[in-house]
């Protein structure tokens, strides 16, 4: 448009060879690409601050997400490290129910596995304070009295749930 803007001008400013008739109508479209040049020019500045509020907010998107990418590394590496301690805890628990298992009788063994997978998991609970921790219930007096009766070396099944019950000091029995 600046081109052929400069050329009409130059035309119109020559003057040579042009009637009076071309050179009005020469200068109505001088005018009016000025106005066009005018127009596309609001236009591309227009286009010109969109862009750079667009890259602002793709600089500023683009902090927040290295920002979310540092959290989201630091949250991975707490995680693994307790993933592996998880597992070193698991591991040892492991051995240690390995050698208990080795030290109890097999047919305590046998029935303690029977329940344990009838239970869902958990075979023997402990008894604290009166409360079978398998089930959550609380025994009454008649079955603590019974509890009490038996000998310590007895294996002790909770009525309600089967579960063997694991007496500790603490078990108020």
């Amino acid at each position: 448009m600046r081109q052929r803007a400069a050329r009409d001008q130059q035309r119109l400013e020559s003057g040579a060879g042009i009637s009076a008739k071309d050179l009005a109508n020469l200068q109505s479209e001088v005018t009016s690409l000025a106005k066009r040049q005018a127009d596309l020019e609001d236009v591309v500045l227009e286009v010109m601050e969109r862009l750079e509020g667009a890259q602002e907010r793709v600089t500023g998107i683009t902090e927040r997400v290295a920002a979310l990418e540092s959290k989201l590394a630091d949250a991975t590496a707490r995680r693994d490290a307790a993933t592996g301690e998880l597992d070193a805890e698991a591991a040892k628990s492991t051995k240690d129910r390995e050698v208990i298992v080795g030290s109890m009788p097999a047919d305590l063994m046998a029935l303690y596995e029977k329940i344990r997978v009838k239970q869902g998991g958990v075979g023997a609970a402990r008894l604290y304070q009166r409360r079978c921790e398998g089930c959550r219930l609380e025994l009454d007096l008649a079955e603590v009295n019974e509890i009490k009766a038996v000998p310590r070396d007895q294996v002790v099944r909770h009525e309600n749930c089967g579960r063997i019950l694991v007496r500790a000091a603490d078990s108020g029995i």
